[in-house]
């Protein structure tokens, strides 16, 4: 399945764009209260700061993100679609609303600046901005966007400005098939497949200084 995947990554990114996320759904799509969601957010303010920045760089910034992949990734930790033992405990309790609400809240802030890094553009932009037709990677930007801002109605999340730390963990998560449960996580794992460490390095350190 994954060797399909991969061979035909890009062409896969541009038939998901605006379905995938849709597969994950497990909600509708009815807005959030962000006001109710400030309330609610007092438990995350711990690990992703009282705006939604995070300063410990192992922890994902949350700030700016669409309300649409922010209430989609709560509801992938509430059902263990997608794992992480600490996101499961948070999410457990959380009803549709109260994942609404805190996407709607989170999703109103603005995410700090990264810190990228100048030593990565050589490996990472080319594979960004272009991908590497011989090993079947489409660009980064097909759905992240040139300055990584993401595409909200798609699903696809804003990626610039991340804590590079925090993507590369992901990268490495979904080239091993730890994070490969919905439609984009598998597209994710294909894409990330054959990427070197180095170039999941370079590749963070890049995404973190787009903005």
């Amino acid at each position: 399945m994954i060797d399909v995947l991969r061979t035909s990554a890009a062409a896969l990114a541009l038939a998901l764009a605006g379905t995938a996320f849709a597969a994950d759904d497990h909600h509708s799509l009815a807005q959030g209260d962000a006001k109710a969601g400030a309330d609610k957010a007092a438990t995350c303010v711990a690990c992703h700061g009282p705006d939604g920045n995070s300063v410990n760089p192992e922890w994902p910034k949350i700030a700016g993100q669409s309300a649409r992949y922010l209430e989609g990734s709560l509801a992938a930790y509430k059902s263990g679609d997608r794992k992480n033992a600490l996101m499961a405990g948070q999410a457990m309790n959380l009803s549709e609303q109260d994942m609404k609400d805190l996407a709607a809240h989170y999703a109103a802030q603005t995410m700090t600046p990264g810190a990228g890094s100048e030593s990565s553009i050589e490996v990472a932009e080319p594979l960004y901005r272009g991908g590497d037709t011989e090993r079947g990677l489409p660009a980064c930007l097909a759905c992240h966007g040139p300055a990584g801002g993401g595409n909200a109605a798609a699903g696809w999340p804003a990626i610039g400005g991340q804590h590079a730390t925090y993507l590369a963990t992901a990268l490495k998560a979904y080239r091993s098939g730890e994070r490969n449960a919905s439609a984009s996580g598998q597209m994710m794992t294909a894409v990330a497949q054959d990427l070197t460490d180095a170039e999941i390095e370079a590749l963070a350190g890049y995404i973190a200084g787009l903005q």
